[in-house]
């Protein structure tokens, strides 16, 4: 009930004044069942932005920190983000992200739409980073459609800085057409299948998003361990 009053009532309205956004590709969304959304993510206004332009519910793997934060602020997160529908995914270990994942399945088992983002943290820097092989992984096992989304402005909107800032840029959200990878029946568990389906959204979204490419991972650039490397684009043929 809160997911509904927050996109109608108390917030929704407000944004569309603000930001004006604008959608394509509706149409890719299906009307029922399991699906994963696999999207860019340049702010964490893309989770306010993508559930208001779809019809249907969407249930995000958010990190454990919007969970876990002490104090009356902490606790204020944590309800929010619980009474709208949101997973914490604990990020510091192996079988902890592991079961982030099987918390993915489990939903896209009850018929949900689920969305990850594929770079598995912000960009820092409007870049379209390596995709991680978690999203790729959950949809081989699960053999849901793909839809990839886009969103274009929410880094204007929300900066990511220290601080929370709004401003009243425009967004664009694009849903594309479903990946199909049916091609990779039974092959969840071989690493280079894995990671062709995670450089094949990558691309799409690439495309979609216009983002320049940037063949490391975020996460690291962001703790300063990853090498400077020049930016470039992934070849067509990684999208098989």
């Amino acid at each position: 009930m809160f997911y509904w009053l927050l996109k109608y009532v108390l917030v929704g309205p407000l944004i569309r004044l603000v930001n004006r956004p604008t959608v394509e590709g509706l149409e890719n969304i299906p009307p029922e069942g399991a699906a994963l959304l696999a999207g860019n993510h340049l702010s964490i206004a893309d989770w306010l932005f993508t559930p208001l332009m779809c019809d249907r519910r969407i249930s995000y793997i958010a990190k454990s920190e919007y969970f876990t934060t002490p104090g009356v602020k902490g606790l204020l997160q944590k309800f929010f983000f619980s009474a709208t529908g949101q997973v914490p995914v604990d990020r510091t270990g192996g079988d902890a992200s592991q079961n982030a994942l099987n918390t993915a399945t489990r939903l896209l088992g009850e018929g949900r739409l689920v969305g990850l983002y594929v770079e598995g943290t912000r960009s820092p820097d409007g870049r379209l980073y390596k995709g991680k092989t978690g999203l790729a992984r959950v949809a081989l096992e699960t053999g849901v459609p793909v839809v990839p989304v886009a969103v274009i402005g929410t880094d204007k909107v929300c900066p990511p800085v220290k601080g929370f800032r709004w401003r009243p840029a425009k967004v664009q959200v694009k849903f594309g057409k479903p990946l199909d990878f049916s091609r990779f029946d039974g092959m969840g568990g071989n690493r280079f299948v894995v990671r062709t389906v995670t450089d094949e959204i990558t691309y799409e979204l690439m495309k979609m998003t216009g983002q320049e490419y940037v063949d490391i991972y975020a996460h690291s650039l962001k703790k300063g361990v990853a090498p400077q490397l020049e930016a470039h684009r992934i070849p067509e043929t990684a999208a098989g």
